[in-house]
């Protein structure tokens, strides 16, 4: 449907005066996040013609921001996040880019590896994906501890609202039913008790939130690919200094595929390759 509405909005001229003359790479996510917007409400249908909604839809495109809170993530990071805190029963966690924070609560999921299961059996949500290769059972017997959990973001979603319910999930495609419904229920368990999102800038607001003394579990899954280098080199050098602190992130691959590479860093340690993945959590290989 989306290939359909595209093919017809690349010629009409009330989308060109939506998006503008220069339109940015993802003026068309942009467009079909905001008209998937209002027909979550009823306010709009996929067959309406565009200048109906116009000025709306001129001011979604100008001033949202695609926001992509796939909690499919929590099925990737599981695995990692039990390895790198290995030494650890409690700690806190930061993410950099949480949008709405449905990473943040990651340990209020259930999740399955083939024959191996973690978390709490009666979860609001249940994550599962394809294991490709084995993974070490031992894992999953880890139960730690969150003290705290806290996100720093450019423009944080609150979905405590139905304004940013709404939001987030304008921006999953139209007909993903099973992926709209999982994000539904993150939602559900993010509202139980929301994580603390600070909004900010990732190298200014970083110093000030970690602690040099209790342990910190901090992860990036795609925000540094939408700072600029300069705000990542500051990042990477304040999670060097010194301290208990373990840093997940995701970044290029080493197969040549379009996957994520999966990173560990510890201060004062060899950086850990430990596997690939799916951008969106579908598939998981690793090297641990």
């Amino acid at each position: 449907m989306y290939s359909e509405l595209c093919r017809r909005f690349a010629g009409d001229p009330a989308v060109a005066a939506i998006v503008g003359e220069e339109p940015a790479w993802d003026a068309p996510l942009r467009l079909l996040g905001g008209l998937h917007y209002l027909v979550l409400c009823g306010e709009a249908s996929w067959d309406d013609d565009v200048s109906q909604h116009a000025d709306f839809l001129r001011e979604f495109v100008r001033t949202q921001g695609v926001q992509t809170n796939e909690v499919q993530r929590s099925w990737v990071l599981l695995p990692l996040f039990l390895h790198a805190t290995r030494e650890w029963e409690e700690f806190d966690v930061v993410e950099l880019g949480p949008s709405a924070g449905l990473n943040l609560v990651w340990d209020r999921y259930r999740y399955a590896y083939g024959d191996a299961a973690w978390g709490p059996e009666q979860a609001r949500l249940e994550l599962t994906g394809e294991v490709r290769g084995d993974l070490p059972r031992s894992l999953f017997e880890r139960a730690p501890r969150v003290r705290r959990r806290l996100g720093i973001d450019v423009a944080p979603i609150d979905v405590t609202t139905d304004e940013g319910s709404r939001l987030l999930q304008c921006f999953v495609w139209a007909g993903q039913d099973e992926r709209l419904e999982r994000l539904r229920r993150a939602i559900d368990a993010v509202r139980a008790d929301p994580p603390e999102l600070v909004r900010g800038d990732l190298g200014e607001e970083l110093p000030r939130i970690l602690d040099d003394e209790f342990p910190t579990l901090v992860f990036q899954t795609a925000v540094f690919g939408y700072v600029p280098d300069e705000t990542v080199s500051r990042v990477r050098e304040e999670l060097s200094k010194s301290r208990p602190l373990a840093f997940v992130s995701a970044g290029g691959g080493r197969t040549g595929e379009h996957v994520w590479g999966m990173r560990i860093f510890h201060p004062g340690r060899e950086r850990e390759y430990v596997g690939e993945a799916d951008y969106h959590g579908a598939w998981l290989r690793y090297a641990l």
